[in-house]
């Protein structure tokens, strides 16, 4: 895609993209109600395409939470490789909320369970090791039926198991 030419100055009037699309998602639960907003384009990803090659579409996503009566609003801004045509504003909303789940999922309990932040090994490979240990181990308790901290718990009561669900055997 070609780079616009043109500036946009600080105090020119503002008109939307001509492309610009929009979703909304509203959710309550946990104690609070939060209301997503995301709007993209693909318009003006061609002023970002010298510093990020291969950008389809700017995403601005918007989280309007309240808590307990207290409202806080957070904007962030994303760019894709994928097209409009790939992923329209509804898609990347989902992909944004998907995200959150691998995070929470996996990343939170490599650090709440496995206290992986307080680690000290940070020499060589030995992080990436550890890491890649530690995800074979949630795996393997998620597959055999156990919440992490569950199974952590079972196989320190039950180490014969725990070498028997390594080899693949049946235990008794």
């Amino acid at each position: 895609m070609p780079r616009p030419s043109g500036r946009f100055p600080p105090s020119a009037d503002w008109l939307p993209p001509p492309d610009l699309r929009e979703a909304e998602t509203i959710e309550k639960g946990h104690g609070r109600i939060e209301t997503r907003q995301l709007q993209a384009t693909a318009s003006i990803s061609g002023y970002l395409a010298p510093a990020w090659a291969g950008v389809a579409q700017v995403c601005r996503l918007t989280r309007e939470r309240i808590v307990g009566g207290k409202e806080s609003t957070e904007t962030v801004y994303a760019i894709t490789s994928l097209s409009a045509d790939r992923a329209g504003a509804e898609d990347l909303l989902r992909l944004s909320r998907d995200h959150w789940g691998i995070e929470n999922c996996l990343h939170y309990v490599r650090d709440v369970t496995y206290r992986e932040d307080q680690g000290r090994t940070n020499a060589g490979h030995a992080p990436q090791a550890l890491a890649a240990l530690r995800n074979t181990a949630l795996t393997m308790l998620r597959r055999l039926g156990f919440k992490p901290v569950e199974g952590i718990e079972h196989f320190a009561e039950h180490r014969q198991d725990a070498i028997n669900a390594i080899f693949g055997r049946r235990t008794e």
